[in-house]
């Protein structure tokens, strides 16, 4: 089990940053990967970057060059620093953590609360 809370959410220009965290219960190095998630209303939850326990990390072709996935292990925690922010970028975002298949499909076992993030334009 872990349990995840996030924070950092927020109303922000265009152009601004802003930076998210993400806590969990235990050690992130004993979590397989963890995640940032997001959803629009209306729309569905879509992986914005990932980071496994050796660092290796991904990101959604949207925020490529404008997001940054990172982790401080001494806290446990997760960050996403997101620049350049966009209106589109608007969405209530999620951390999540183990990645594990299920019915073929790859899928987060654990997910925190989310928090809001709005930009205006």
């Amino acid at each position: 089990q872990v349990q995840l809370v996030e924070s950092g959410g927020g109303l922000v220009q265009a152009g601004g940053s802003l930076r998210l965290s993400c806590v969990a219960s235990r050690s992130i190095f004993s979590i397989n990967t963890m995640a940032w998630h997001r959803q629009a209303p209306g729309k569905q939850r879509d992986l914005v970057a990932a980071i496994t326990n050796t660092g290796s990390a991904n990101y959604a072709d949207s925020v490529k060059g404008r997001f940054t996935i990172s982790r401080d292990g001494a806290k446990n925690t997760v960050y996403l620093q997101m620049d350049s922010l966009k209106p589109e970028d608007t969405a209530v975002y999620y951390c999540a953590a183990d990645v594990r298949l299920r019915g073929g499909v790859w899928t987060y076992a654990y997910w925190g609360q989310g928090t809001q993030v709005t930009v205006s334009s």
